[in-house]
């Protein structure tokens, strides 16, 4: 099994890290602005990333390679088989996919990708204004959401955590971190999730890329 991106990417880090909590063996190609070749191209015929391919089966899109992975290796299922289980479980990834992402693009993507990937001029008020306006909602959603056994569906693993965390690792290299004076449950939570090593590995590798391109661009470094 392939899949093509880059683990800096929230999307590509929960297939990753959802191949892991299974056990599989998922090999990871660069992918993605411009990058990856034709067998990217194959997978992911808009360019975005993740692009999927196991054998002769193509596909992109996380939420699609994570169905299909958990539908062809069951044990264990961390898509809930339960029918209010499994919904909320599909309303955390989507929570994770649009509404945190709204502000993680922002943030990652004016204190990095655009000043040290694409060189090019962030918009630092954006960033600021995502991490200070966009993101609190979020997280006092979450604070009053997570259950006491740590995982936010059936008190244990599931797509739900790896897929609301993997934003949270991404924003964490660029110093946007959960503040646990204001949100200790979600605080306590991400942390856990990430300390899991199917995470842990992975943002290492991350927060190194990040540092050896420069780290993270903030308002007060560029003014």
């Amino acid at each position: 099994m392939i899949v093509f991106g880059s683990t800096l990417s929230p999307y590509v880090r929960k297939v990753m890290v959802f191949g892991a909590e299974k056990g599989l063996d998922m090999e990871l190609r660069m992918a993605g602005m411009g990058r990856g070749g034709p067998e990217f191209a194959a997978a992911s015929p808009f360019g975005k990333m993740p692009g999927f391919v196991d054998g002769d089966f193509a596909i992109s899109d996380s939420s699609a390679i994570v169905a299909y992975l958990d539908a062809k290796y069951p044990d264990p299922n961390l898509i809930p088989a339960a029918p209010e289980a499994r919904a909320r479980t599909i309303w955390y990834d989507e929570l994770a996919d649009t509404i945190v992402m709204a502000a993680g693009s922002a943030i990652f993507g004016n204190r990095f990708v655009i000043p040290r990937v694409m060189k090019g001029q962030p918009d630092h008020d954006a960033a600021d204004k995502a991490e200070t306006a966009v993101l609190p909602p979020i997280l006092d959603y979450l604070e009053g959401v997570i259950p006491q056994s740590g995982f936010l569906v059936e008190d244990r693993l599931t797509l739900a955590d790896i897929a609301v965390a993997s934003p949270f690792a991404t924003l964490g290299c660029v110093d946007c971190r959960v503040d646990p004076a204001r949100w200790p449950k979600t605080a306590a939570w991400v942390d856990a999730i990430h300390a899991r090593p199917s995470f842990a590995a992975i943002i290492a590798k991350d927060q190194a890329a990040v540092a050896a391109m420069g780290g993270p661009v903030m308002q007060s470094a560029a003014a």
